[in-house]
């Protein structure tokens, strides 16, 4: 893995280094290391979906599109961009699908808050960390355009601005539907708490035994 990281770190720094400017690659390292990163852990929880008891769940046919979609245009630009070798040009075609994965994401969950007008049962814990990560991410094409007197790191590296400003922007409104839209509403007449209490402590059906 250290090896891939390597590879793909140099063959990000050689298609740099062909522009004359002496300023900072806006791609470093830990941009690489992130995507891969990422890859890992969703190819895990992806491994989780196939192994563990889904009940009903299944994957729908928007989503099914989507993906198909995504991987042919991917599979084009890599054909594309093969015999040239134009990987930065590849690159850059899947920074814009991450982020516009990434958009797609967060809409959902998003729009189910606002048709419930709750975020109950959601947890807003992986949403401080997104937002402490996108947060970090301005931190660091900050301190790192100040150093070179450039913004060479923002509009060099489109994906990962874009990236991190949705970022930013659905975490700020998952937390102001959290904390102020929508906080936990007590509810009065004890009519949630019954039903989930009835729910947990129900007897099981004889049905429910047999094979």
């Amino acid at each position: 893995m250290v090896c891939l990281w390597g590879l793909v770190y140099q063959l990000l720094s050689s298609n740099y280094s062909q522009f004359p400017s002496k300023e900072m690659i806006p791609v470093a390292a830990n941009d690489v290391a992130f995507s891969i990163h990422a890859v890992l852990l969703t190819a895990f929880i992806l491994f989780q979906v196939f192994i563990y008891e889904r009940g009903t769940q299944k994957v729908s046919r928007v989503c099914t599109g989507i993906t198909i979609t995504v991987w042919g245009y991917a599979a084009v630009c890599l054909i594309l961009a093969w015999p040239n070798g134009s990987w930065l040009w590849l690159v850059t075609r899947f920074n814009f699908i991450q982020v516009m994965m990434t958009t797609i994401k967060y809409i959902p969950q998003a729009y189910m808050n606002f048709l419930r007008k709750s975020t109950e049962g959601w947890s807003i814990v992986n949403i401080l960390l997104d937002l402490s990560g996108g947060t970090a991410n301005f931190a660091q094409m900050g301190v790192q355009s100040i150093d070179q007197d450039s913004l060479e790191n923002f509009y060099g590296n489109v994906g990962k601005l874009l990236l991190s400003l949705e970022t930013v922007i659905f975490d700020v409104l998952f937390i102001l539907q959290h904390y102020l839209l929508y906080p936990k509403a007590k509810v009065e007449d004890g009519t949630a708490g019954e039903n989930v209490e009835r729910l947990l402590n129900k007897p099981p059906k004889e049905s429910d035994h047999k094979v």
